[in-house]
């Protein structure tokens, strides 16, 4: 009898499965556009089914009352969304000293919860046109700072960021935070925001010193430990610091190819004079495998049709460079775009898809299942939040799940091989089973992340093959005794 073996070539020699004549399943591929968690196209101070901005207009100032989801949450002309961005200015969080708006954010995370989303935060300093300072209080407490003056004769409350009191209560905010928030769920990211008119981080020369920019970072490293963090980009040394201590980062102002910069009306741009450079200067090139790379649009999709840009070459970009999410201002997406949008969505963030698994096709109950598998991640990222591997064993209306140990959140980019073994319960009726197999949510157990083949079933289960479960060793000794029924 000839006996089949499955081998891969590792080095000089081959792993060999330690089975016979083993069942290999090889899923089919799809280039179907999926809307999986943690990575797409962001709502912006909106959420799932809510009109989009008018034209190229949008707000900075997030969300305070909240409405019932309507009854579709899809919008034609913008993609269907897992993630909501909402930023406020601290002094509608804190509008009084110590005392914290939390419904605020209370009620957003909920209604990305009911919208079918996770929700993305910054809060931030304050503005340069005088509408949002730093709180009244706070510029009523001794802190150093003053008017200032900004473009077009608008005027607004600059603090020194490197005085002690802004420090002091700038992380007393997000100690807070943290502690309300850190780990919740339905909360995506925090921008770590301390620094310049929307947070943005625009230092200006001496202002403020190093050791105040640690600090301002600190205060989010030292209290958020699970919900990832994002650094905004605009100062290289700030980012740097931030990235070494394990944040992802974003940046404000992507696509801006022709907006013509400064007042001598010249062609510098973010993505050819800032971007490519920062991610280097600021030691970012590969914060990308750890921690997500978020950016936001430059005006708005519209602006960019209306100037000729090549959405292509700056989804292109962005993919270069990692990203995962992108904030498009809740504006509408030109027709013309929607071709360059749905394949940026096919390859931004993660997208996995099971190349093939190989194991026994006569399996034990109560015993270890060996099993083999190849992956393939077609993204141009991974996943940072934990989804457990599993199998299902499914009989008619029967199903048995198994959970893996697998760490998905070190599936970078390429092919992934991922060898174990699981124990198939000892209490499974013998007989035949599809195998199958999802990424679970850790809490609720569902089979939240589509893959990128076919086979998903109704319930969010992929369908391999067959196998058959029969007695193990001891049972199939016990089943020989004379006279066992």
């Amino acid at each position: 009898m000839l006996i089949a073996a499955v081998f891969v070539s590792i080095g000089m020699g081959a792993l060999v499965l330690s089975f016979a004549d083993p069942a290999i399943f090889r899923p089919t591929p799809t280039d179907d556009v999926l809307y999986n968690p943690h990575m797409g196209f962001q709502t912006f101070q909106h959420f799932n089914g809510d009109p989009l901005f008018d034209g190229q207009k949008w707000t900075e100032v997030g969300p305070e009352e909240f409405a019932a989801p309507p009854e579709s949450l899809e919008n034609p002309n913008h993609p269907y969304t897992t993630v909501a961005y909402c930023r406020w200015y601290w002094e509608r969080i804190e509008p009084e000293e110590g005392q914290f708006r939390w419904d605020i954010i209370d009620g957003a995370l909920k209604a990305t919860r009911e919208r079918g989303q996770t929700l993305a935060i910054r809060v931030m300093c304050h503005d340069s046109v005088g509408k949002h300072d730093v709180p009244k209080w706070f510029q009523e407490c001794g802190a150093a700072g003053g008017i200032t003056k900004a473009a077009k004769g608008a005027k607004y409350w600059l603090p020194d960021y490197s005085d002690p009191l802004y420090i002091k209560y700038w992380a007393r905010l997000n100690a807070e935070l943290a502690a309300r928030y850190d780990g919740h769920p339905d909360l995506e990211t925090v921008d770590c925001a301390s620094i310049g008119p929307w947070g943005e981080w625009d230092v200006r020369p001496g202002n403020p010193s190093m050791q105040a920019k640690a600090a301002l970072i600190d205060c989010y490293t030292d209290n958020f430990h699970k919900t990832p963090l994002l650094m905004q980009f605009d100062d290289a040394e700030s980012l740097s610091y931030g990235v070494k201590h394990g944040t992802g980062w974003r940046a404000d102002c992507l696509g801006d190819c022709g907006f013509k910069w400064g007042s001598g009306g010249g062609n510098w741009c973010h993505m050819y004079d800032c971007y490519p450079e920062g991610i280097i200067y600021g030691k970012a090139v590969d914060a990308w495998k750890t921690a997500p790379v978020v950016f936001e649009v430059c005006g708005v999709m519209g602006k960019w049709h209306d100037l000729g840009f090549d959405a292509d070459y700056i989804f292109d970009q962005a993919v270069k460079w990692h990203f995962s999410q992108f904030n498009t201002k809740s504006s509408a997406v030109p027709d013309d775009y929607r071709p360059a949008v749905d394949r940026c969505l096919k390859r931004m963030g993660y997208r996995f898809v099971l190349r093939k698994l190989a194991c026994p096709p006569v399996v034990r109950r109560a015993a270890m299942m060996q099993f083999y598998t190849w992956w393939e991640n077609r993204g141009c990222a991974p996943i940072y939040y934990r989804y457990d591997l599993a199998l299902q064993f499914k009989s008619g209306d029967r199903a048995f799940v198994v959970r893996t140990d697998a760490d998905i959140t070190r599936w970078l980019p390429g092919d992934v091989v991922y060898d174990s073994a699981v124990f198939v319960p000892g209490d499974l009726p013998f007989g035949k089973y599809a195998l199958r197999v999802g990424l679970l949510h850790r809490i609720s157990g569902e089979p939240k992340i589509q893959l990128a083949q076919e086979g998903r079933g109704d319930d969010g289960w992929y369908d391999l093959g067959e196998i058959e479960i029969v007695a193990n060793d001891t049972e199939t000794a016990r089943y020989a005794e004379p006279g066992t029924p």
